[in-house]
């Protein structure tokens, strides 16, 4: 089944986010609040025909700019060296001064999915060398 998929804006009080293929909208303060709100609206959508959505059924898109803005944590200048591009180049696609083509796009979104990948992976202990006895 295909995924349907939720275009997310910033707004003034948190987040919006509207169904691409069908008349849904929603909003939420947060992140989480807008995929759990995301996931009622879609579903009272289709409320009448006994389908039930999940959240692996959903596919939230934002755009660049609200990327970085969202996902603050991830650093532009070290993904730009770890993706081989010019870190003024994505500052410009950050800020809305130039838009990256699709190949730049899955470019920049590749390399966020890697990390993404290997931060899954990764486990973290305690070093005994700084640990209080």
């Amino acid at each position: 089944m295909k995924k349907i998929e939720f275009v997310v804006e910033v707004t003034n009080t948190g987040y919006s986010a509207y169904a691409t293929d069908f008349m849904v909208y929603t909003v939420g303060a947060n992140m989480e609040e807008l995929r759990s709100n995301i996931l009622e609206a879609i579903n009272l959508h289709f409320e009448d025909q006994g389908r039930i959505i999940s959240q692996p059924d959903i596919k939230i898109t934002l755009d660049l700019p609200q990327f970085f803005e969202f996902y603050n944590v991830i650093n532009a200048s070290a993904l730009c060296k770890r993706i081989k591009m010019n870190q003024s180049l994505l500052a410009q696609y950050i800020s809305g001064h130039k838009k990256p083509s699709p190949a730049q796009l899955d470019r920049i979104l590749n390399g966020i999915r890697q990390v993404g990948r290997e931060l899954a992976e990764i486990n973290i202990i305690s070093s005994k060398k700084y640990s209080k006895q």
